[in-house]
C-alpha cells in the first residue's frame, strides 16, 4: 500500500495484482475519519481493482478530517453547501486527474463513499456522472438542495448506482435511505437499494452484497 501526495489530495492507493488497465476504483471516506478507514475493505470487494483511497482536505483533528463542514444540532445535523460545492469540485479535479495519470478503461473510475463520503460520491456523480462507471454509496444520504441538472440526466441515467443503509442507523437515519431510493429509482435504470440489521457502518453482509455488484459491473467494461 503505497501513500501519496503529489495530486490535490492526499491517497492511500492499492494497486491490482495486474496492473495494466485495471479497473479504477476511489474510496472517499465518513466525517472524522481518514484515508486509512475504507482502504481495508478494499481486497474483500474486488482484488482485481486498483484502489484509491482519498483523504478529506480540511482537519478537524489529529487523523481526523471532513470534506465540508457539519454542526450537529438539535434539529439534525446542518450542512455548509456552499463548502460542499467546493469540496465537489476539488473532488471532481482529483478524480479528472486521477484519471489522466491511471488511464482506466473507458476513462471512467468507479466511486464509493461512507456517510459523508456517500453524500460527497452523490454530488459528483450529479455534477459529473462521465467520470464514472459507478457508484456504491454506503450509508449516506441526498445532498439536500441539489439535483441532477437536466443537461447531465441522459449520462446520470446510465450509472450504475447501489445504495446500502443501515435499519438502525442512528447517525443517519433509515429515512435517509428511502428518501434516496424514491429519488433515484425514478432517475437511474440500473438501481440497487438494500437495507440491512445495521447501524451507522458496514456489515459483512453489506461488503459481500457490494462485492457481487462490483464483480458485476467490472466484468461488463472488461470483458
Amino acid at each position: 500500500m503505497l501513500q501519496r501526495k503529489h495530486l490535490s489530495l492526499t491517497y492511500l492507493e492499492l494497486p491490482a495484482k495486474e496492473q495494466e488497465q485495471a479497473p479504477l476504483m476511489v474510496m472517499l471516506h465518513g466525517y472524522g475519519s481518514n484515508e486509512k478507514d475504507l482502504i481495508q475493505l478494499a481486497p474483500s470487494l474486488h482484488p482485481g481493482c486498483t484502489w484509491i483511497s482519498a483523504r478529506a482536505p480540511h482537519m478537524l483533528d489529529f487523523g481526523m478530517f471532513g470534506w465540508f463542514p457539519l454542526e450537529f444540532t438539535p434539529a439534525g445535523i446542518t450542512v455548509d453547501y456552499e463548502a460542499a460545492r467546493t469540496a465537489r469540485d476539488q473532488c471532481i479535479g482529483f478524480l479528472s486527474d486521477l484519471i489522466k495519470e491511471y488511464r482506466p478503461p473507458g476513462n471512467r473510475i468507479f466511486l464509493t463513499g461512507f456517510s459523508q463520503g456517500a453524500v460527497m460520491s452523490y454530488l459528483i456523480a450529479f455534477a459529473a456522472p462521465e467520470l464514472l462507471h459507478g457508484v456504491i454509496a454506503f450509508s449516506g444520504q441526498l445532498p439536500q438542495k441539489q439535483q441532477v441538472p437536466e443537461e447531465n440526466l441522459p449520462i446520470f441515467s446510465k450509472l450504475p448506482v447501489l445504495v446500502i443503509h443501515g435499519i438502525f442507523d442512528e447517525v443517519l437515519p433509515i429515512a435517509k435511505g428511502k428518501e434516496t431510493n424514491l429519488y433515484l429509482k425514478n432517475l437511474v435504470a440500473d438501481l440497487t437499494y438494500r437495507e440491512f440489521p445495521m447501524g451507522h457502518e458496514i456489515s459483512a453482509a453489506a461488503i459481500t452484497l457490494a462485492s457481487g455488484w462490483l464483480s458485476d459491473r467490472v466484468s461488463h467494461i472488461t470483458g
